[in-house]
């Protein structure tokens, strides 16, 4: 167990908010979880789970023990006609993850590339883009009840997948719910990569570039590199301008409601869902509301998506989170929609 004090998480995190944590422990594996829990400073007090600080906004120093998830490892563990079943620690990018079960011939997640964050932290965010969702290829993980050191491992199921939602997003309701916000630690995530493979085109993005290409049959692989560049060319990259990718959910709606607002905003872009719901595009709201290239100190609006809110330098997570606000209302004011983070403010 390798634990550090006062340590600054500005590199820990996507949006390059500058804070601090008062306790730092670097989790390589099960072992140091455990160490954590048994030890008599650290183990009682609040823990706080980090893995790639992709979905994060940080609004001051971090008081509770910062566990800095970075177990490694990537394997195949079964190979069946129908799928194979992979597995990777907590601690791999999620990215790099995904490029490697193509280069091993192991199709299914490239519509997931180029997404930031870690394995261990997309089944808490459900991560998805371009009609393919983490649930569509979960098969089981395994974590680490924090408050009691036993290790468990969940199904889908039990997992409670929703749009970018799970169990692990949620506080119990009541004594020995099964909400698991800050009660566990993810430590290994296993996917069923379903076999035959077959592409999901269905996004009109991929439509053009098949149709800019000449290739109606595209490879796993061809569609990993659409993606990556398609995603290059309308969002920034953390590395150079700090965000948390899409920093709104879109809003889902009746049919009603969205026949009365295409009335009076007949462009706005809408997606017919397999339930009867529409899916509305937060973008082109926020948009719409005129937000896009705006800021509020030095927090923005990046001027080629309007989703993403971006550190145009020096931001703190109160202008993040004011500038957050400031966009919900316009939104509600003009459309009647409450627009839902996707980040979590800690």
């Amino acid at each position: 167990m390798f634990v550090e004090q006062n340590v600054p998480l500005q590199p820990y995190n996507s949006f390059g908010i500058v804070a601090r944590a008062h306790t730092l422990v670097r989790v390589r594996d099960e072992a140091d979880v455990q160490a954590v829990l048994a030890d008599p400073q650290l183990g009682p007090g609040r823990k706080f789970v980090l893995g790639g600080g992709s979905n994060i906004v940080l609004t001051g120093d971090v008081k509770p023990v910062v566990l800095k998830v970075e177990i490694p490892g990537r394997r195949l563990l079964e190979e069946t006609p129908r799928a194979w079943i992979v597995e990777a620690g907590a601690g791999e990018n999620w990215h790099d993850f995904v490029a490697w079960t193509l280069e091993q011939g192991y199709p299914g997640l490239e519509n997931l590339s180029l997404i930031p964050g870690t394995v261990g932290a997309a089944p808490v965010q459900n991560v998805g883009a371009y009609g393919v969702e983490l649930q569509d290829r979960f098969e089981s993980l395994d974590a680490i009840d924090l408050e009691t050191g036993r290790s468990f491992t969940l199904d889908a199921a039990q997992c409670a997948f929703g749009y970018r939602d799970s169990v692990f997003k949620h506080e119990s309701a009541r004594p020995g719910g099964y909400g698991l916000a800050g009660k566990a630690l993810i430590t290994r995530v296993r996917f069923r990569l379903p076999r035959p493979w077959k592409p999901v085109l269905g996004y009109l993005e991929l439509e053009r570039r098949m149709a800019d290409d000449g290739n109606r049959a595209p490879s796993a692989q061809q569609i990993h590199d659409w993606i990556c560049a398609i995603r290059r060319a309308k969002l920034p990259d953390p590395r150079v301008t700090g965000n948390a990718g899409s920093f709104f959910k879109n809003p889902t709606v009746t049919p009603e409601q969205c026949s009365d607002i295409i009335a009076r905003e007949p462009n706005i872009v809408h997606y017919p869902m397999p339930d009867g719901t529409v899916k509305l595009a937060a973008g082109w709201l926020i948009d719409a509301c005129g937000w896009k290239g705006k800021s509020v100190g030095h927090a923005g609006v990046y001027e080629k998506q309007a989703l993403v809110l971006v550190n145009r330098g020096g931001a703190t997570g109160g202008e993040v989170v004011t500038l957050a606000k400031a966009i919900q209302t316009s939104v509600y004011e003009r459309f009647g929609i409450r627009l839902e983070p996707e980040p979590v403010v800690v």
